[in-house]
């Protein structure tokens, strides 16, 4: 048995190649933000300046000892970080749980290769075997980790790990780090022995009971995501069963309409008077026009929701306008288009019932192309304060864990095309702004109609701006006059 002091230690490449492999086990998890070439050249000049920097630092105090540890650590966060399409945050929670691995992984094939070749040298000359089992045994360990960890990670997630995450597992990863440590730099200190191998020993199964309490709390958090997930599910399954209602109150609305439109049948046939039974058939036909399919944009399934949509707003006293293409919509999954418009008017709806006075009820919606982009545009008038967190609105309610999917929900669909959302409220109106690049097929199919077509929107589109901004300042002047 050799005394900690002649011991040979682990030789400093092989620390090297353990952290480089460890990052790379992580990099495999996550979609990269480099192409390929660059990631291999990064990739590369990473394991060359790692194993030039341990391997010049060799036999430091302590404090020198530490801070080198210090920046290996640094140097592995600048990998991940400059390779990994993550925020700061995920690229720290990679780099601990890395670095954990590269601990045990490092230590326990260093006491397997002291096994196999007892040797009192300070400096030891690896030979074929120490390579082979330095081989096998790397490949082992890092094989199981990536086949662990794989289970419960996809490359299209990304963790959005918080802060208090962050620290709970960085507090784990540096007790692990002192506890399999200081008993190279304090040998004296009780249960680490004075001996090599028992040192050894201890950090091996330290590092190894690191290891297993990063990977259950990885397992419980990526549970815990997967149950918030389920409770999304649900809260779109009750947004789901909203939409029905309000359908099922549209179809009740005009079966109203229809027994009423029985009576006035009834009531015109017995009327004599002309002149009163073509003020009545004026009257009828006013009436009517509330109910026809007046939202005809040329696509089939924006027509069936912004009928329901409208026929609801118009039972709750809500007005609603739009001036819409819909032919533009063509390229657009039905599912991806009905997710747009009726989370978007769900939201808007929803506030737009929360203002007492009628006559500020106001939404409007807008849909055009500009420049190989399709714009569509969601304006509705509120009233009070509104928080805006994350370029999104922040919820009001007391369970604001099971709200909020809604505009969540349409940015993903946005995305999903290659599109963005933009989100804004001034002097009481909300708008939320959508842009969604246009397959190069359907504007090539539109040009030759894109001249006049593209008037007709404008003055559409200047005239429906007309009306919401003469809508808003009617409800300025009644808040005016109230106040008055």
């Amino acid at each position: 048995m050799l005394p900690l002091s002649i011991s040979p230690n682990i030789p400093r490449i092989y620390t090297a190649i353990a952290e480089w492999l460890s990052c790379m086990i992580c990099l495999l998890e996550v979609k990269h933000r480099v192409n390929t070439r660059r990631f291999i050249l990064i990739s590369a000049g990473v394991l060359f300046l790692q194993s030039i920097f341990l391997y010049l630092t060799p036999g430091l105090d302590n404090l020198l000892w530490i801070l080198c540890m210090a920046a290996a650590g640094l140097m592995m966060y600048a990998f991940i970080y400059l390779c990994a399409d993550v925020n700061w945050k995920d690229a720290a929670y990679y780099t601990i749980r890395a670095f954990v691995i590269a601990e045990f992984t490092a230590s326990f094939e260093w006491q397997i290769d002291l096994f196999f070749h007892e040797s009192s040298s300070l400096t030891p000359v690896p030979t074929g075997s120490s390579i082979l089992i330095l081989v096998v045994c790397y490949a082992i360990l890092f094989g199981i980790c990536e086949r662990l960890y794989r289970r419960y990670q996809s490359k299209e997630q990304s963790l959005n790990i918080t802060g208090r995450e962050l620290a709970s597992y960085a507090i784990i990863g540096l007790a692990v780090f002192c506890m399999s440590n200081f008993g190279f730099v304090a040998p004296d200190l009780p249960f680490y022995g004075n001996y090599s191998d028992q040192i050894y020993n201890v950090r091996t199964l330290v590092d190894l009971g690191g290891v297993a309490i990063m990977y259950a709390y990885h397992v419980q958090r990526m549970d815990l995501r997967v149950r918030y997930e389920l409770e999304s599910v649900q809260n779109l399954l009750h947004n789901q069963y909203a939409q029905y209602k309000q359908a099922r109150e549209a179809v009740e609305l005009i079966n109203y309409k229809y027994h009423d439109l029985k009576h006035h049948i009834i009531a015109l046939r017995a009327e004599q008077n002309m002149d009163k039974r073509n003020a009545y058939l004026n009257q009828m036909e006013e009436e009517l026009k509330n109910y026809e399919a007046q939202n005809k944009t040329g696509n089939n399934v924006l027509d069936v929701m912004l009928t329901l949509k409208t026929l609801y707003c118009q039972k709750h006293g809500v007005t609603m306008t739009s001036v819409i293409d819909g032919t533009l919509f063509d390229f657009m999954n039905a599912m991806d288009i009905s997710s747009i418009f009726g989370n978007a008017l769900d939201n808007a709806i929803e506030c737009e019932l929360k203002i007492p006075d009628k006559e500020k009820r106001l939404i409007h919606i807008n849909a055009h192309a500009r420049k190989n982009f399709l714009i569509i545009l969601f304006d509705n008038y509120y009233e009070g304060d509104m928080k805006l967190g994350n370029g999104l609105p922040e919820t009001t309610k007391k369970d604001a864990q099971f709200h909020g999917y809604g505009l969540k929900s349409v940015q993903y669909t946005a995305q999903k095309y290659g599109g963005a959302v933009d989100v804004s409220a001034n002097d009481h109106w909300f708008h939320l702004k959508i842009l969604i690049p246009m397959p190069a097929q359907t504007e090539t199919a539109k040009a030759g109609s894109d001249g006049a077509a593209e008037t007709v929107n404008t003055v559409a589109a200047t005239a429906a701006t007309e009306t919401t901004k003469a809508a808003a300042n009617t409800a300025r002047e009644k808040n005016n006059n109230t106040a008055i």
